[in-house]
């Protein structure tokens, strides 16, 4: 590691070694590595808190905070390591290596999430899609070819998946979901409209441009 970019204030209370972050903690460095992977895929080497705090609208003095509680990253007058800081902060965050996603649904949505660099970026790799239509199982998407939801307890075991993501229609999603709490997938990603039920120990995370535009919208209007 490189030592500090600038002069820091008592950092808050942080987690020790092996304990979870605060969700307000874990929020801000999954959007600082948000910012930096695209830095990176930008060509760029090094950056400031204030660039940092310019994309991710968190106050530098936070960030510097946030980044000072996990050790020393940066070098006064040049700026934080692109590339060191991304390794680190996906230290922090456990999301170092490869994690396996199944996506389900080969429509528009499925192709556009499948062929797309966002998951590829943050060390998340899709390795298998899954549809219902008979028309659609066997189609090739980039190097995957559709495989039939009966398929899916296999693939999970054989593919180690982590993630399940719901491209699917709402009708449909909770069917999917429950097959993948049988799987014993823990996180879905879903997409749909559904309000699905899952255990307490299943992460659900629905995402939706309209409550996105909502939410944007309230504070435009506030």
């Amino acid at each position: 590691m490189v030592e500090l970019i600038e002069e820091f204030e008592a950092p808050e209370a942080f987690p020790a070694e092996g304990e979870r972050l605060s969700l307000g903690v874990a929020a801000r460095l999954s959007r600082y590595l948000q910012v930096l992977t695209q830095a990176r895929k930008m060509g760029r080497e090094t950056i400031s808190s204030q660039e940092l705090s310019e994309y991710t609208h968190i106050n530098p003095t936070q960030i510097r905070r946030d980044l000072s509680g996990f050790g020393k990253f940066g070098k006064r007058g040049v700026g934080y390591n692109v590339e060191s800081l991304v390794s680190e902060i996906r230290k922090i965050l456990r999301t170092s290596g490869q994690h396996n996603i199944a996506l389900f649904g080969a429509g528009n949505l499925g192709q556009a999430i499948a062929s797309s660099a966002i998951f590829a970026d943050h060390g998340f790799q899709v390795v298998a899609v899954f549809d219902v239509d008979p028309a659609v199982v066997g189609e090739q998407i980039g190097d995957l070819r559709v495989r039939e939801l009966d398929d899916l307890q296999a693939v999970v075991s054989e593919e180690e998946i982590v993630v399940g993501v719901l491209a699917v229609p709402a009708g449909a999603a909770q069917e999917v979901a429950d097959r993948l709490v049988k799987a014993g997938v823990k996180i879905i990603f879903n997409y749909s409209e559904q309000l699905l039920q899952v255990p307490p120990e299943v992460t659900v995370h629905t995402s939706s441009p309209a409550v996105d535009l909502l939410y944007a919208l309230y504070f435009y209007l506030a």
